[in-house]
């Protein structure tokens, strides 16, 4: 049993990949190609929005519109401890603060009652995460920006194709970010990302960031980086992109079967919030108080598992220097002792997930 089978899903899809592949290095367009511009195309009328912006990884996605935005030194911007690193790294990276804001236990996403209170005359921004597939409740958070004149990005890493009120992620903010690492619900073979935002001038400048500071060969408004799309990992989410809504559909009934099967049980099932349309499960997690001996029960019986994240970033040896300690993020740090993920994809059969919820179950008890 694999966590993530992204085998049997390229053999699924292997006549369209390969063939998509071989079209690209036939013509040899590798950096910046129609598939590129295709994908975009395609990404931004699926999520709404005027621009997308192919970059070459989900840690890009956020740097490039934090450049573009002018985010440095001097500078706060407020995210939650509960997430992964690149999430506020990038922050760091550019010279600003990032500035933490505790998790609910609902949904594990960044607790927006709490906001407002980090808000200082340096705050720039807000960057919410939509953590495990579904978005925090993102108009109160535009909201809370709008009044003390923010900027608000969405983290969609794990989210892309998740439905908020009727819209999809990544058309829900000022800018946006997603990620196609493999393992993510629209994944390619390396790393890739996307930014998303409906601001023709930001969308201008982020292009340029990401091409050396670039729009016409070797004249360089910007300082920028090298963050551009290769374009063969564009060809490979264009085929995959066919068959994503499918697979949208698919992961959030699993979803909801395991919370069926795992009803009654000790482990703690995700909740998915009254304005979330569709959960599309990045990671399927659970909360259980005896985690570890439930991981290792699951796997001596051969089932994969994976803890998203076992240690928050306030308490990362990185991050020391804000001078953070245990019991400042109470509930990221329980989180972090409790959260577990089973295995979770669109070619997860039945026999599996009741295998699985089996296994949880009979190692809670």
């Amino acid at each position: 049993m694999n966590f993530i089978d992204l085998k049997r899903q390229y053999h699924e899809y292997k006549a369209e990949i390969d063939a998509k592949i071989a079209d690209v290095i036939e013509n040899t367009r590798f950096i910046m190609g129609k598939e590129c511009k295709e994908l975009e195309s395609e990404l931004a009328s699926y999520v709404g929005v005027k621009h997308a912006i192919g970059v070459s990884s989900g840690t890009d996605a956020l740097i490039v519109p934090l450049a573009a935005m002018g985010v440095g030194p001097g500078d706060e911007v407020i995210t939650t401890p509960f997430t992964f690193i690149a999430t506020v790294e990038v922050i760091s990276f550019l010279g600003a603060t990032p500035v933490f804001v505790d998790i609910n236990p609902d949904d594990y996403n960044i607790d927006i009652d709490r906001i407002e209170k980090k808000i200082t005359k340096k705050t720039k921004g807000i960057i919410p995460v939509s953590l495990y597939g579904q978005a925090p409740d993102l108009d109160k958070i535009n909201a809370i920006a709008k009044k003390h004149g923010l900027w608000v990005m969405e983290d969609a890493a794990q989210s892309f194709g998740a439905v908020y009120r009727g819209k999809k992620s990544c058309g829900l903010t000022d800018v946006s970010a997603t990620s196609f690492y493999p393992a993510k619900p629209l994944g390619c073979f390396g790393d890739g990302g996307m930014t998303f935002t409906n601001d023709d001038a930001l969308a201008e400048k982020m292009r340029m960031i990401m091409n050396h500071g670039s729009s016409k060969t070797y004249e360089h408004k910007y300082i920028g980086i090298n963050a551009r799309l290769d374009n063969i990992q564009a060809a490979i989410l264009l085929v995959k992109f066919a068959h994503f809504e499918k697979e949208c559909e698919i992961r959030a009934k699993l979803g909801a079967r395991y919370n069926e099967l795992l009803a009654g049980s000790k482990a703690v099932t995700p909740k998915t919030s009254s304005f979330t349309g569709r959960h599309v499960y990045a990671q399927y997690s659970i909360c259980m108080k005896n985690r570890d001996a439930v991981k290792e029960h699951l796997t001596k019986k051969e089932i994969p598992t994976a803890i998203h994240y076992p240690k928050p970033i306030h308490l990362q040896e990185a991050y020391h220097f804000l001078g953070h300690k245990p019991g400042d993020f109470p509930m990221s740090e329980k989180c972090s002792r409790e959260i577990m993920s089973l295995p979770m994809h669109p070619f997860l059969t039945d026999d599996e997930q009741k295998q699985i919820a089996a296994a949880v179950a009979e190692s809670a008890e």
